[in-house]
């Protein structure tokens, strides 16, 4: 998910007997007809119709013929038909024919549609992976040769050398997908590297109209950026040389750069609309693609309620890897989304590489900062007046932030002015700033942005600082305008710095948990770089992102969870390519056991936002590790029965699942044979209530398959959490065969510890299986809630 979000909003429906008795009585009532999905039963259609299509297309006339309205037309209700990873259709309704839709035979469940979000390179080095190895990930997946990764986002710019189908052989034969032309986008756009292309703008039309095309285009083509950026980062060629502005000099490459690519543009600029996302699922997973990246999210609701967990499931399901940006909700707990245990979620870590812009103050003292300015500099051992935005203008809240309109250029002109971070983009603010007068900017995080530090392509010569060094600086600006000597500064820029210590770092910005929808499953599941990484940009948008920024740049950096999912996204065909009887829940064990969490300097991996040690709710089980991910040793594999099994101890309606599954689920043997933390998942969560208890226990049972060397003997070593007693049975793991599956025990006990009511205590520790050749890593977590 990008830093910049996209909002959106839409909903779905179906109908199929037709005397049904829905009412519309004025023009108000249309007015309040929205988007909904609705789930079907496959198997009820009647045979008098010969496709679902005719037999949806025959309900919409037949409930037409009852609304007495002529707000919208017959044929600009059904939006989107779903026949892969989900059966049913979408279309607006008004609330009242929702509901009755939910009485009718053969219909499963209607549902509204969510707002999303977009969550918005030196990385493959970073992540170990180079060219020049004879043995490793690359050289054993042909780097990632024939397997396909579709990106569900905002389009894509072909024409970008990132995908160049130089050397590349044919189409991989199983490849059923299209290249859909349209506006500034012939169907000749694709290539033997970017096989297939697609757009999806139903729902977005239905709640806004029809879109307007002097703005974005009505194709597969990039408008905004962010889908050009996320498609390279996962499997872009090798570009040399590559640079912003200057910036980040070297070789451009993706994480599996012979994948092909498949590109499903959802998101305009209203934002990215569940039937939207639905239908790019469904064309995906028909299509042929192998991993499905999604740099999309949204508030966290269940799992039956959530369009994208419904349509992961179905791609899972299909064989089909799914991966999901966490979100940049961050710093704050409980702020993870695409939660649902079948989709790898994804946090944000920082590389060894950064971009250093300092304030220097008229005090002599030097406060870090960053930025991606490439335009003229300040005067070097020029000082120039500084002033804080929040002094000067009409409104202090306004102008503090550095809103359109909000400074007056009589006290801007020819200063550096600080601004708070929040409400517009920083980019904009500099553009605020630049407009009134002003000759540069610093822009201060918020307390809760904390000490994270995001590099920006402003518009004029600009840096960013931590929440702490903004109020260093105005209270430098405060005593120095009651002195004689008035506040002054300059900026410093320093270009691109590597080999930074200590790397990487839990980006401030990235979501963290607890999971909030099952606090069993831990999520995220693993961190990737994120933060100002380098990857392909349309030709027709300024690096800034904003309207004015007439700059042209063929690579741009970015931040966000959005930029840390492609990075797995790719690793995952590469994974996959050296693996192919993988599923994928074993790609992701494979990606998590083998994760680490100590940074460069040999000590638990920092969080950015506070400088202080990360836990396992900010990283889950760690910073991929490509390398180590190809020979895992063991993975903790699952089917969808598993994930029906943990649905059920979710405690879920068999409803409830089918509008997840499409399938009938019979709970009674699964709720009697475990509980929700036995989902053979590749870490473990434990959850107790103090309901004035003084000592707790739990167990969880874990299979573990063979991927290593067919003999092989695995000790265990567990490192329980503080407080707690754990114990696993057997101590030794002894495979006789590739592919053998053996099983083990964990039992967890702790003591109820003295807490405020409503607080929580989270303890974490992990349970390694090793070899002597493989070492497979576990997170276990220990929750005590005081209930209020």
């Amino acid at each position: 998910m990008a830093i910049s979000p996209l909002l959106f909003l839409s909903f779905f429906f179906f109908s199929f007997l037709p005397f049904l008795p829905f009412y519309s009585t004025s023009a108000s009532a249309s007015a309040l007809h929205k988007t909904y999905i609705v789930f079907v039963q496959h198997d009820a259609k009647p045979s008098v119709f010969p496709t679902h299509k005719h037999w949806y297309d025959s309900s919409l006339r037949s409930l037409s013929s009852t609304i007495q309205t002529t707000s919208h037309s017959e044929t600009s209700r059904i939006l989107h038909t779903y026949e892969t990873v989900f059966h049913g259709f979408s279309a607006k309704l008004s609330p009242l024919e929702a509901d009755q839709l939910q009485k009718v035979s053969g219909i499963v469940g209607v549902i509204p549609e969510q707002v999303r979000e977009l969550q918005t390179t030196r990385s493959p080095q970073f992540l170990g992976l180079k060219t020049t190895d004879s043995a490793g990930l690359l050289k054993e997946s042909d780097f990632g040769s024939d397997l396909v990764i579709g990106v569900i986002d905002t389009g894509i710019w072909p024409e970008r050398q990132s995908f160049n189908d130089r050397d590349l052989g044919p189409v991989p034969a199983k490849w059923k997908g299209e290249c859909v032309g349209g506006k500034d986008f012939p169907a000749s756009s694709c290539n033997r590297k970017l096989i297939g292309a697609r757009f999806f703008c139903g729902g977005y039309e239905a709640t806004n109209g029809k879109m307007n095309e002097t703005l974005e285009y009505r194709s597969p083509r990039d408008s905004d950026g962010h889908g050009t950026h996320t498609a390279s980062i996962a499997a872009g060629r090798y570009v040399f040389p590559a640079s912003t502005l200057g910036y980040a000099r070297g070789v451009a490459a993706g994480m599996a750069p012979k994948a092909r690519l498949a590109a499903y543009k959802v998101c305009w600029n209203a934002g990215c609309y569940d039937s939207d996302i639905l239908a790019a699922f469904d064309a995906a997973v028909a299509d042929g693609a192998d991993v499905v990246s999604l740099s999309v999210g949204g508030v966290v609701v269940p799992y039956y309620l959530d369009t994208i967990a419904i349509a992961a499931f179905g791609a899972s399901d299909h064989g089909v890897f799914v991966s999901a940006s966490a979100g940049n909700g961050g710093p704050g707990g409980l702020t993870v989304t695409n939660i649902a245990p079948w989709v790898t979620t994804v946090g944000a870590g920082t590389m060894d590489r950064d971009f250093p812009a300092n304030v220097k103050l008229g005090n002599g003292k030097l406060i870090p900062g960053v930025s991606v300015y490439g335009g003229p500099g300040l005067a070097p051992g020029r000082l120039y007046p500084l002033i804080y935005a929040g002094s000067v203008g009409g409104d202090g809240y306004s102008s503090s932030l550095c809103l359109e309109g909000s400074l007056d250029p009589s006290f801007v002109k020819g200063k550096i002015v600080l601004c708070d971070r929040g409400i517009n983009s920083r980019a904009t603010k500099g553009e605020v700033v630049r407009k009134a007068g002003g000759i540069g900017m610093i822009l201060a995080n918020g307390v809760f942005d904390g000490e994270g530090l995001v590099a920006d392509c402003h518009v004029l010569p600009a840096t960013s600082v931590g929440a702490s060094e903004g109020d260093e600086i105005r209270k430098y600006i405060t005593v120095a305008s009651k002195s004689k000597s008035p506040p002054t500064a300059t900026i410093i820029f320093r270009g691109t710095r590597l080999g930074v210590r200590p790397a990487p770092v839990v980006a401030s910005f990235s979501a963290r948990g607890p999971n909030p929808e099952s606090p069993e499953i831990l999520k995220p599941d693993v961190i990737a770089p994120g933060l100002n990484i380098l990857a392909a940009w349309p030709d027709r948008v300024g690096p800034s992102g904003i309207p004015s920024d007439k700059r042209r740049t063929e690579f741009n950096i970015l931040s966000g969870t959005s930029m840390a999912c492609p990075h797995v996204s790719g690793l995952a065909a590469l994974l996959k390519a050296a693996h192919l009887d993988w599923s994928p829940a074993a790609i992701r064990s494979a990606l998590m056991t083998t994760a680490y969490t100590e940074d460069n300097r040999g000590e638990t991996m920092l969080d950015e936002a506070t400088g202080n040690t990360s836990t396992v709710m900010d990283f889950g089980a760690g910073h991929v590790h490509p390398q180590k991910a190809m020979d895992p040793g063991l993975i903790y594999d699952l089917t969808s029965y598993d994930y029906i099994d943990f649905l059920c101890n979710s405690n879920y309606t068999v409803t409830n699942i089918q509008m997840i599954t499409r399938k009938m689920a019979d709970c009674s043997k699964a709720r009697k044979a475990g509980h929700v933390g036995n989902l053979n998942y590749p870490s473990m969560s434990a959850v107790f209530q103090q309901y004035g208890k003084h000592k707790f226990s739990t167990h969880f049972i874990r299979t573990v398959t063979n991927v290593g060397d067919p003999n092989s003997a695995y000790q265990v070593t567990v490192k329980p959490p503080t407080g707690t007693l754990v114990t696993v049975q057997p101590e030794k793991l002894v495979f006789r065969r590739l592919g053998q599956k053996l099983n083990f025990l964990v039992r967890v006990e702790a003591m109820a510890v003295k807490l405020s009511p409503g607080s929580t205590s989270i303890k974490s520790g992990s349970i390694v299986w090793a070899d002597g050749k493989h070492t497979v890593t576990s997170p276990i977590v220990v929750t005590l809630q005081q209930p209020l």
